[in-house]
């Protein structure tokens, strides 16, 4: 299909040697004298690029450039001028001008520019696939080698990547085989995961950043610079999401960190985000401090000390600053949050803790409505992007840009999309959580579970005696016998958490800076 082009140019017949070339290229070129012109052509056909020149007589290329965003908002124009003067390309770009060149222009340039506002989708998308089919063969050979924690989150940053840069493509087979990638990837570090977890936790090997020493490590040393520090915790905050909305962030910051550290299981709210704040596992949470510990059959919230639990903990590693907590669940407190950004200054630790991807998940689970806007993972992004563009927390975030800060992106745990059930059966007392199950009496094939027979190797509470946890892998999720098929049809698609699984423990701890 040939490229069509409409050139504006009060002395378009001087330049019959750029269109009879751009026509030798299989260009269609219609060539008019002003403005007015150019607006009567468009009212009849719809080309693919509009070039137009910036001083013609009559309707000037910048009063042109107007009237066809009006109408056209979404079709490439590019002003051609002899002027250099800053006032001019000011206007033209505040125009949304696609592009800008001076004369005099040459053919090849004129060409090129043609090629890169109407192919560029098409050539981007092609590179992409190019690039990624010459990187295939080298994930796949480092997914066949012992890998150590380190060497895991390099191999999901680069996952992450290239499922980022392929979903602008339109190439099944690409998505198809890139899709097979990542489920064995995911395979492959589940069983990584269940291979090292215990020996993580009882000392007997060298551990990763985890929930319980994330802050520690990270967070502690920077209270110590005598600068605000906020932390923002964004429960259920994948990395493909952070990747996604860091763009946004980075027209505001300059990005110092861009780091993962590994979830605890369960890969929930009740048990990461606590380990996390409290910097002990579950089980030492539930000892050391009872009065902060809600166990799953127990009435009330199972994370609100939070607050408690951090200030323990910094008073555990000697650190006295004066200290913040904030947990945004609508958007009218984020609003009122912002105004009182100056006042937070003269903290030197403020927590913000935003639950809407939680609540999105969940949502999207119960509504078929939030299912429609959530249909796959790249909408999935999307949706966070979108949220965080209009969201108190941007304009937060614009506020702390203006201010000498130490800001930390961070969450507790991600999710997974689902779509593979695995029977299991229990008795009444059996948590309810998709990605895993604690209680007595329960019935399963150990093949398709991680199994930990004995609670306090995974140093988590025990509600019984013979209570083991059993946790779904990858895409996984648990499913009763009683109404199967329409348990399954119901649950298969939605995010959850709980599980082992890269999206839920591999999760991102971003430090930003000022520019």
């Amino acid at each position: 299909m040939k490229t069509s082009i409409l050139w504006a140019d009060d002395e378009i017949e001087l330049l019959k040697p750029h269109i009879l070339f751009l026509e030798e290229k299989g260009c269609e070129v219609v060539g008019v004298q002003s403005g007015s012109d150019a607006l009567d052509v468009l009212e009849e056909q719809q080309p693919d690029i509009v070039f137009l020149d910036e001083q013609m007589p009559g309707l000037s290329g910048i009063d042109t450039l107007g009237r066809i965003k009006e109408r056209w908002p979404q079709l490439p124009v590019v002003m051609i001028t002899k002027s250099e003067e800053e006032g001019v390309m000011e206007d033209a770009l505040g125009g949304k001008i696609s592009d800008y060149l001076i004369k005099p222009v040459n053919p090849n340039q004129i060409w090129l520019t043609v090629k890169k506002h109407t192919e560029l989708k098409r050539l981007q998308s092609e590179h992409s696939t190019m690039n990624y089919q010459q990187r295939f063969r080298e994930i796949g050979m480092q997914l066949q080698e012992r890998m150590n924690a380190e060497e895991w989150i390099e191999v999901y940053k680069k996952l992450v990547y290239w499922d980022l840069e392929l979903a602008g493509t339109e190439d099944d087979n690409i998505h198809e085989i890139f899709m097979s990638q990542k489920h064995e990837a995911d395979q492959q570090f589940c069983r990584f995961y269940e291979n090292h977890y215990l020996d993580w936790l009882n000392g007997s090997e060298e551990k990763p950043v985890m929930s319980p020493t994330v802050l520690k490590e990270r967070m502690f040393p920077l209270l110590k610079e005598g600068k605000p520090t906020f932390l923002i915790v964004i429960d259920n905050f994948r990395y493909d999401q952070w990747k996604m909305v860091q763009p946004l962030v980075e027209q505001y910051f300059r990005m110092e960190r861009d780091d993962i550290y590994y979830t605890i299981v369960p890969t929930t709210t009740q048990f990461a985000r606590n380990a996390m704040f409290a910097g002990l596992m579950p089980s030492e949470i539930e000892k050391k401090y009872p009065q902060y510990w809600v166990n799953e059959d127990e009435e009330g919230w199972k994370n609100q000390y939070e607050s408690e639990l951090l200030q323990e903990n910094l008073r555990r590693h000697g650190i006295g600053v004066k200290m913040s907590y904030n947990k945004v669940l609508n958007a009218q407190y984020g609003r009122k949050l912002v105004d009182r950004v100056p006042e937070l200054m003269h903290n030197g630790l403020n927590v913000i803790i935003y639950n809407f991807i939680d609540m999105l998940s969940h949502a999207r689970t119960d509504s078929d409505i939030v299912r429609e806007l959530a249909v796959d993972e790249k909408a999935y992004r999307s949706l966070t992007l979108s949220w965080l563009e209009h969201s108190p927390l941007l304009e937060i975030l614009k506020a702390l840009s203006e201010r000498d800060v130490n800001i930390i992106i961070t969450t507790d745990h991600g999710s997974v999309k689902i779509d593979r059930p695995v029977k299991v059966k229990g008795d009444r007392d059996i948590s309810v959580n998709l990605r895993y199950k604690q209680g007595r009496l329960l019935d399963y094939n150990a093949k398709e579970v991680f199994e930990v027979k004995d609670p306090a190797k995974l140093f988590l509470p025990r509600r019984h005696v013979t209570s083991p946890y059993i946790f779904c892998r990858a895409g996984d999720f648990f499913a009763y016998p009683n109404n199967y098929n329409e348990y399954v049809r119901y649950y298969t698609g939605t995010f959850q958490h709980g599980g082992v699984s890269m999206e839920e423990v591999l999760v991102p701890f971003v430090k930003l800076g000022n520019k």
